[in-house]
């Protein structure tokens, strides 16, 4: 074997442990888990926490919200907020909107149950959630965000996994609507958050979930830290960070935030290159946690789970496919590499034919796959661009179909034992 196979069969394996080895062995290590657990009996409350605590003393907490510009959603969001099933006294109401020029503070200033905190100056999300935080007096804080819908029983939920005291942070499950918008967007962005959501869950299983999503997560309050006013995954950053103290971040597929597909491909884009860049930033300054001799099987799932994704993985899937036709030309070259060949070549026609769909909003969720695939990681080398000219904490938001107003919710209300079917 001559050194353009050895590379070939390196880069290979690489791409399928990110997208499919690592879930199938993270799914052996949990079942060898749960088999160890059964015979020798050892109690693990934290993975049983969500469904099982007790609900006789519950804390107060606070629902904190980071907001600009958010006028169109602050009556939706505040009428969510209002039918979550917990104790009124109890649930502390806080939006940040630092920066906001339209009518978010004045519709907010319609609820007393509401404590507004708001600077003329636009800093970013980080810098108004430091700053906000300073204000939270709770033992326990929800942060969601203001387009998002959370179930009626989701703080409930959360609290109950902090019976345990060794969970530091609980992600809520992240559920997008395939249904209403339609296309790549939704129909792609909802496959892919099916398929997280049963990572995490996993990941949990074995020991940790690895990191949690900005729609809907919580933590223990003393243990927030201030951030850096430019961070990109403020969420992804301040959970590590509690996992890195020895915490549990607990996953509680019962607390789902409900958030629409974006309003086309191009928004997407904005907001996939983003995250993508906020990756490639939280593995430089969570580069301590690369370190397995001190983090132990936390950092063998950051690695597997995130690190690859956002580095050396999609470089790796984009050089298979020139270095599988020098392979092909080769005299001396295995039939098998043009088998690989052909099936690369199908799924890149398969893109770029499920591209075209999406364009003339032709619906086809199977050539969805591979358009969203190489989509997500064409925007990963985009945002290593992206991160290079960064600079503050602020970004254009990327514009998504609005879930609270009438006409788009009654549609995915009436659809919302699918949507949630298909996120378990």
């Amino acid at each position: 074997m001559n050194t353009l196979e050895i590379l070939f069969f390196i880069l290979l394996f690489i791409v399928f442990y990110t997208y499919v080895g690592y879930g199938i062995l993270l799914w052996i290590l949990v079942k060898i888990k749960q088999s160890f657990l059964f015979f020798y009996d050892t109690d693990e409350p934290e993975q049983e926490t969500c469904r099982n605590g007790n609900n006789t003393a519950l804390p107060e907490i606070t629902l904190f919200i980071t907001a600009y510009n958010e006028e169109q959603v602050v009556n939706g969001k505040m009428k969510n907020c209002h039918e979550l099933d917990y104790p009124k006294e109890k649930l502390h109401i806080v939006w940040v909107t630092d920066g906001s020029n339209d009518r978010t503070n004045e519709k907010l200033k319609a609820y007393p149950d509401v404590t507004l905190l708001f600077v003329p100056e636009r800093k970013g999300k980080t810098a108004a959630m430091n700053r906000g935080m300073g204000f939270v007096t709770t033992p326990l804080v929800i942060f969601t965000d203001a387009n998002t819908f959370i179930n009626p029983q989701a703080v409930r939920e959360i609290v109950k996994c902090f019976n345990h005291p060794q969970v530091g942070c609980v992600a809520g499950e992240k559920r997008v609507d395939m249904y209403s918008t339609g296309g790549a967007v939704s129909g792609g962005e909802g496959l892919y958050w099916k398929y997280e959501s049963w990572l995490k869950k996993m990941d949990y299983q074995l020991y940790s979930a690895i990191g949690a999503a900005g729609e809907l997560f919580a933590i223990r309050t003393p243990l927030y830290e201030e951030m850096p006013e430019d961070t990109l995954l403020d969420d992804f950053m301040l959970s590590l960070r509690i996992a890195m103290k020895q915490y549990t971040i607990a996953y509680c597929d019962t607390a789902y935030a409900l958030e629409s597909g974006s309003t086309d491909m191009k928004e997407e884009e904005k907001r996939k290159i983003r995250i993508s860049a906020g990756g490639l930033q939280s593995v430089y300054r969570l580069k301590e946690l690369l370190n397995p001799l001190r983090y132990g099987i936390l950092s063998f799932q950051y690695v597997s789970h995130r690190v690859l994704r956002w580095s050396v993985t999609p470089v790796a899937l984009f050089l298979l496919f020139p270095l599988n036709i020098l392979l092909v030309v080769c005299s001396e070259s295995h039939p098998v590499y043009f088998l690989f060949l052909l099936l690369q070549s199908a799924f890149y026609l398969g893109g770029v034919y499920g591209s075209f769909l999406s364009a003339k909003s032709v619906k086809n969720k199977l050539l969805y796959i591979p358009y969203y695939f190489l989509f997500m990681n064409i925007n990963v080398i985009k945002g290593f661009f992206y991160l290079k000219r960064h600079a503050g904490g602020t970004w254009e938001k990327s514009r998504r179909h609005n879930i609270y107003s009438p006409k788009y919710f009654s549609i995915i209300s009436r659809k919302a034992g699918a949507i949630i079917g298909l996120a378990i």
